[in-house]
């Protein structure tokens, strides 16, 4: 993603720059909920994860092929990150979730119709 600064020399504005690099940020989530249904929803390109119980949920954006989102767990229990309905991710099952550790960040990138990529930090 390029930095805001490369995008400004092209003669765009800083906030024209922000939507172009994707830098919408919410850096106070809280998850909840305990299925796809009842997830928090997220809505920003860079997502951290405040506050949860263990196994409370976040779900992704229902956007475009080729959008991405971030999603950083801070909070101190593991998490579930769902898909959009009808959708999956990586191998699991359709409406599937998985468990994002305490401290860990996944990316996940939308690649089909039905089909997010997630790569998970180490």
């Amino acid at each position: 993603m390029p930095l805001a600064k490369n995008i400004m020399a092209g003669g765009f504005s800083a906030g024209q720059a922000r939507a172009i690099g994707g830098t919408a940020f919410n850096l106070t989530i809280t998850a909840a909920g305990t299925t796809q249904g009842t997830a928090t929803a997220l809505t920003a390109d860079y997502n951290v994860v405040t506050t949860a119980t263990s196994l409370q949920g976040v779900l992704l954006y229902n956007g475009q092929i080729g959008d991405q989102q971030i999603i950083f767990n801070g909070s101190t229990s593991p998490i579930y990150v769902y898909p959009p309905t009808s959708e999956s991710v990586n191998q699991l099952a359709t409406n599937a979730g998985f468990v994002l550790s305490p401290y860990t960040l996944v990316e996940v990138t939308k690649v089909s119709t039905t089909l997010w990529l997630a790569n998970l930090s180490a």
